[in-house]
């Protein structure tokens, strides 16, 4: 049965009553899905730029790498602002600004002849990378409070493995027509098909949540009443998530933006590694592999949150992080190990784009899920902000080795705050909010 497209809360009078397209709920997953793998390269891509714009302009790596920390820091908080707007009026425009963003942020890239205008791209770029992740995240969170795992874990696939296709022309373009046109080619092509796709984009009506968990038993106990941003924002199990998801996504900005120069220091980013009869330099190899098992985490550790609870899920997937992190310091001077260990890095990381909106929508409910999860996302810019910090102490000590091991106790205390702190806290705030 056809669903209006809307919540007819106040303020939606415009959208209410509007019918949503034959697509279905599972048709909308896969917009927001495409829609997050065309912003992807935005994030992931990043790293294979770096080296060739510190060639031309030699601004150095560390001034270079504050636009990527401009980039995360609009990416990410402004989201719930974008949120509101799409909690209030649909997801159909926020979404097609977010892709004229995205397109005009890279192709000012591809003409940046100074720091201003590289971080000025950088913003703009956010700001609507920002708009389509938060809207497709809210969107799948709405539209699956049944299943809300798995559906912010395939939405947020999109922007892990999104850019996995693309690492190998995005890198053969950079050497054979260089980082400018790459920019541009890539910029506005996949700012083009955000801006189609979000036409086609709508949101459940204001029952549908109640309706679709009827009867249904789960593993997580999803609170029936709904809380607004400014009531969300007041209660400690908030902070709380908002602590963890900066310990988690810490070390995997510290991996994304230097993946590349990590690989170079090591010495083993041009070293051919054979895996499975398939033979590329290491940090071809890395990033591929990196971009792929990224995605895969997102769906597969939502949907076991949706079967054995989302903190007990936090808690493996945290620690396996902790041990990935710990034994990349200890053998990335090896090529295969390095190409190895990457992956594992990454694919116990991503899972924290699917853990904390659904945990954040089964607490605090679905009708300002967009704006909700959009404020507990901005912790990954702040997050951002302790990459400076990281390239700091790699300076100082001349070696990656500590970088590492910070980034490794990061990843065990959020799995120690999971199981101790987070599941008992949460479970007697949901028990008083039923």
């Amino acid at each position: 049965m056809a669903m209006p497209a809307a919540d007819p809360t106040p303020g939606q009078a415009a959208v209410a009553g509007v019918r949503a397209p034959a697509v279905g709920r599972w048709g909308q997953l896969a917009l927001g899905v495409l829609c997050m793998s065309m912003i992807a390269n935005m994030q992931y891509g990043w790293t294979l730029f770096v080296n060739p714009i510190n060639d031309k302009f030699q601004w150095g790596k560390p001034a270079i790498q504050v636009a990527f920390t401009i980039f995360v820091l609009t990416e990410t908080w402004l989201v719930p602002i974008e949120g509101w707007f799409v909690d209030r009026y649909g997801p159909r425009v926020v979404t097609l600004i977010g892709g004229a963003f995205c397109a005009l942020g890279w192709t000012l890239n591809a003409y940046a002849e100074s720091l201003a205008m590289l971080y000025l791209a950088a913003a703009i770029g956010g700001i609507g990378a920002g708009a389509v992740y938060g809207t497709c995240v809210g969107n799948a969170l709405k539209w699956f409070p049944d299943r809300r795992g798995l559906a912010a874990g395939l939405t947020a696939a999109g922007f892990g493995a999104g850019s996995a296709l693309t690492v190998v022309p995005i890198a053969a373009m950079i050497r054979d027509s260089g980082y400018e046109h790459t920019f541009l080619v890539f910029g506005l092509g996949q700012g083009l098909v955000v801006m189609i796709a979000s036409q086609i984009l709508s949101a459940p009506d204001a029952g549908y949540n109640d309706r679709m968990l009827a009867g249904r038993p789960a593993a997580n106990v999803v609170t029936r009443r709904q809380y607004a941003p400014s009531e969300m924002v007041r209660t400690p199990v908030f902070w709380l998530m908002y602590l963890m998801f900066v310990l988690m996504a810490a070390g995997g900005l510290m991996a994304t933006a230097s993946l590349a120069p990590i690989a170079r220091d090591f010495k083993v980013d041009g070293v051919p590694v054979s895996i499975l009869g398939l033979t590329l330099p290491a940090l071809t190899f890395a990033l591929t592999i990196d971009r792929v098992l990224n995605g895969v985490t997102r769906p597969f550790f939502g949907w076991v949150s949706d079967r054995i609870g989302r903190e007990n899920t936090m808690v493996l997937a945290f620690a396996i992080e902790g041990f990935g992190i710990l034994a990349l310091g200890l053998l990335a001077h090896s090529p295969f190990a390095f190409v190895l260990l990457t992956g594992l890095v990454f694919f116990a990381w991503g899972e924290i784009y699917s853990l904390f909106p659904s945990t954040c929508a089964d607490t605090y409910g679905s009708r300002s899920a967009t704006a909700n999860s959009g404020l507990l996302y901005t912790a990954k810019g702040t997050a951002s902000l302790l990459l400076p910090v990281f390239l700091l102490i790699q300076t100082q000590t001349g070696s990656w080795q500590a970088v590492f091991y910070v980034a490794s106790g990061m990843a065990f205390l959020a799995a120690f705050l999971a199981l101790f702190v987070l599941k008992p806290m949460r479970a007697r705030f949901l028990a008083r909010s039923q």
